[in-house]
């Protein structure tokens, strides 16, 4: 699944202006590091196709490179009668197409000593390859293969309809990956972002070749597909190998824009007494990649941390969440996230704690979310500011993350935002500026809380339970309905009568 990308608006030229002009004899070392690194990263060259397919690559003169198409299309893309199309289709690229049967792609790939590889998020599907300099151009023609030309063939569609399906069971036992489609289900109630990637146990038992060959039709074209490279390029000819590949591409994009989701607070919990360990994941709303305010909340979001007891040191960290951790014997472990989408995002923290100390885990937790929105320093902003900085430069490490970074910041921003500009927007950030938006988006908002022990002997799947989960919040709120009612009376003396109250609830 794809990692999250922050989008970090449009730095404004004073910033980065002060910023060049200011001496560094007095700044920290990571800053110093970071402004080293600017001086030497190879500029990303974007160029946009007739079609309006976009090509860009930064050539860092390495004798390997990874190529990619990221593809402006996922999960969010589907409705409930095709959700897991996206990810079935993933799975379908590599089992032949009109010139390679499955196992002449597989030897070709080997002989060149390549890898091959594709995956699927809510918002997006990717195809990449990682091979020598000198193999690019069979490296984008397989890819451009692969997404042009699949047969998607039943016998393969039904084999593959297994794979998914043994794939769902393995996902079950990761606790982490069950949690957080929870806390998608109830944060984003009834709407695209609810649903897995994977889709439910019904759907992937009856997609078939026609719901693979709509979702290529609709969503693979143009304008909704970068072509990103790194390492070892050159971006002339990726332009050459892109018109030759890809200029038949469609122009317009014929799907449906893509619809809002609306947050809701609420929560899910799914017990079993049997299980050991709780695995809880809370979150408020936060925003999309192109909000002004996303750079804060990755200020916030590093202030909090992460603690794992396996690693110690949890009381010499600069975490206070982790200090009363390790000191209390809170939780096991805790890591905080910031998720971005296109116009919304979920932050908060994800804990697995025994079960007698998850009040106390969940206590502090608020306590510390307090803190940042009335008592957080200028020392604590400016470690995390630094701290976030080297955690960016540290994760470009190689042609794969870089071509990854490419990619998804052509689809998120339509270019890539260069290093100095992430400083100077970095480094624009106070405690006054953590402690407004912190107030602006954590305190007195209803949260959205997923807790998972464990699904037992049912034998159902999380998926198989997502929307009994959603019928379960209904009649939550018509119980909420029916209290109302007896407080109000027959008229409804809170301003909405009872027939009012059922209409709402309808809607």
């Amino acid at each position: 699944m794809a990692a999250s990308v922050h989008r970090f608006g449009a730095a404004g030229r004073h910033f980065i202006k002060n910023l060049l002009n200011t001496r560094t004899i007095n700044r920290p070392r990571s800053t110093q590091a970071v402004r080293q690194v600017a001086l030497n990263v190879p500029e990303t060259k974007v160029t946009t196709l007739d079609n309006g397919l976009r090509v860009a690559s930064e050539d860092s003169g390495l004798s390997t490179c990874t190529v990619g198409l990221w593809i402006d299309a996922g999960s969010r893309y589907e409705n409930e009668r095709n959700n897991g199309t996206a990810h079935f289709l993933e799975h379908m690229a590599f089992k032949g197409t009109r010139k390679r049967s499955q196992l002449d792609l597989e030897l070709e790939i080997e002989n060149m000593g390549a890898h091959l590889n594709a995956y699927t998020s809510r918002e997006q599907t990717v195809y990449y390859a990682k091979a020598f300099s000198k193999d690019l151009p069979r490296a984008v023609e397989i890819l451009a293969d692969i997404i042009q030309n699949s047969t998607l063939g039943e016998a393969e569609i039904e084999r593959e309809r297994g794979v998914i399906l043994r794939e769902m069971q393995e996902v079950e036992t990761n606790l982490q990956e069950v949690v957080f489609d929870y806390l998608h289900a109830t944060a984003y109630l009834e709407t695209p972002l609810g649903r897995t990637i994977l889709g439910p146990t019904e759907n992937i038992k009856t997609i078939n070749r026609g719901d693979l060959v709509e979702y290529i039709t609709t969503h693979y074209k143009g304008p909704q597909i970068v072509l990103a490279a790194a390492g070892g390029v050159s971006h002339n000819e990726l332009i050459d190998l892109a018109k030759f590949h890809f200029g038949k591409l469609p122009t317009r994009y014929s799907g449906e824009a893509l619809q809002p989701c609306h947050f809701t607070g609420s929560e899910i919990r799914v017990r079993d007494d049997k299980m050991p360990l709780a695995h809880i994941a809370i979150a408020v709303e936060a925003v999309g990649w192109s909000h002004p305010d996303t750079i804060p909340l990755m200020v916030a979001n590093t202030l909090i941390g992460n603690w794992d007891r396996s690693l110690g040191g949890g009381m010499n960290l600069s975490s206070k969440l982790a200090q009363m951790a390790c000191q209390g014997n809170l939780c096991h472990s805790f890591q905080s996230f910031n998720t971005c989408y296109t116009d919304t995002g979920l932050w908060g923290l994800y804990m697995v704690c025994e079960p007698g100390t998850v009040s106390d885990m969940m206590r502090f937790t608020q306590l510390e979310w307090m803190s940042l929105c009335t008592s957080v320093t200028e020392s604590e902003v400016n470690r995390a500011k630094n701290l976030l900085k080297t955690n960016m430069l540290l994760h470009l490490d190689g042609s794969t993350p870089i071509c990854e970074d490419i990619g998804r910041q052509m689809l998120c921003y339509s270019r890539r935002i260069p290093l100095h500009e992430l400083e100077a927007r970095i480094d624009a950030i106070d405690a006054t500026t953590i402690k407004d938006v912190c107030m602006k988006y954590i305190y007195n908002k209803a949260p959205a809380i997923a807790a998972v022990v464990f699904l037992g002997a049912s034998g159902h799947s999380v998926r198989d339970l997502l929307p009994a989960l959603r019928r379960v919040h209904r009649v939550r709120l018509q119980r909420l309905l029916q209290k109302l009612l007896l407080l109000c009376g027959p008229g409804g003396g809170v301003g909405l009568g009872a027939n009012s109250w059922r209409k709402r609830l309808d809607e």
